[in-house]
């Protein structure tokens, strides 16, 4: 007697789908090879701005995760991984103070406009308040848009990043991407 099918049909896809993110980061590491072995003058400076702002962005992620996670308690078993990996990225670009495994949330759970703990030099979050107007997939569609928008400014940066920190910024994308795909995957 055949066993009747699982009711996780979907799961092969959804493999599928974060595996063909990693070729694409592969492939973006490959162009960015540059000259490891040549003088780090620009190469140096370039890199250590493109750290500074890597994890700059880290940690307003991590901040908006924080407003999401205290706003909706009911989303916390799905953001708090994807929330402690942002932070692994943050202290991967040599930042992570402002956004440690342990910060308390940094919104109250209201919601309520006008907290605002970010600069919103970057761009990636405006204020962490903001991602928690609305029910629980609109808070989840506002992270979704926070991830794609920073995966995306990350990969269009790698052109003018050298070498090892091209690689560390394409995994960091990719990473990116796949929390998108996590954070929308209810949606299809």
């Amino acid at each position: 007697m055949p066993f009747p099918p699982s009711p996780r049909t979907r799961s092969g896809p959804r493999r599928r789908s974060l595996l063909a993110v990693a070729p694409a980061a592969l492939a973006l590491t490959g162009c960015t090879g540059g000259d490891v072995g040549g003088p780090a003058a620009d190469g140096s400076a370039a890199a250590d701005r493109a750290r500074a702002r890597a994890a700059r962005d880290s940690e307003e992620l991590a901040e908006r995760y924080d407003a999401v996670i205290a706003a909706r308690p009911g989303l916390a078993g799905l953001l708090r991984p994807l929330r402690e990996e942002v932070v692994r990225h943050a202290r991967a670009f040599g930042g992570g103070r402002k956004a440690s495994p342990s910060a308390p949330p940094s919104a109250s759970p209201s919601g309520v406009s006008g907290v605002s703990g970010v600069s919103g030099t970057s761009g990636a979050a405006a204020s962490p308040s903001a991602a928690v107007l609305g029910n629980d997939k609109d808070a989840l569609a506002g992270l979704a848009a926070a991830e794609r928008e920073l995966a995306d400014r990350r990969v269009k940066a790698l052109g003018g990043v050298p070498g090892e920190p091209a690689r560390l910024l394409a995994s960091v994308a990719a990473a990116g991407a796949a929390h998108v795909y996590l954070l929308t995957k209810g949606d299809a």
